[in-house]
């Protein structure tokens, strides 16, 4: 089963066995589970389908910014989104068509959200909101750093 495949059963909520699949998928591919190492525990139940309806508190568009500048602008956003109390984002990417290769700025978007300490789950918008070339995240409540 590939990641896509435990997303999809994830959002559907089928399966007893969800998180099991994940953690086998992390497990398998050694990623770490950097909210597991840190003791912090995901955004589930009814507040995970809250936050995945409502409109993010805040947008940020990176088009055509090099890696470095959009680094920084990351490290700005994220700062006051988290001092302003917001509780999910969006990031504005670009889908990397007019990139030779892979799309640089989403790797460095997900780099950044790997790295951020109070960057939670993560995923591609819907088509209407960009698709692939735009990212949601939700930011950790204060009492989870």
């Amino acid at each position: 089963m590939d990641f896509g495949d435990i997303l999809k059963k994830w959002e559907r909520g089928t399966g007893a066995s969800q998180s099991k699949d994940i953690d086998l998928w992390l497990q398998k591919n050694k990623v770490p589970d950097k909210d597991a190492i840190a003791g912090r525990t995901p955004v589930r139940g009814k507040n995970r389908q809250r936050l995945l309806r409502i409109e993010p508190d805040g947008v940020l568009d990176i088009h055509g910014l090099t890696s470095e500048k959009a680094w920084i602008s990351l490290e700005h956003f994220f700062s006051n989104a988290k001092e302003n109390g917001f509780e999910k984002l969006r990031i504005v990417h670009g889908k990397g068509n007019h990139s030779n290769g892979d799309a640089v700025l989403t790797g460095v978007v997900r780099k950044y959200i790997e790295k951020c300490p109070f960057a939670g789950e993560s995923g591609s918008e819907k088509a209407i909101n960009g698709g692939s070339g735009a990212t949601w995240v939700f930011l950790k409540p204060n009492k989870d750093l």
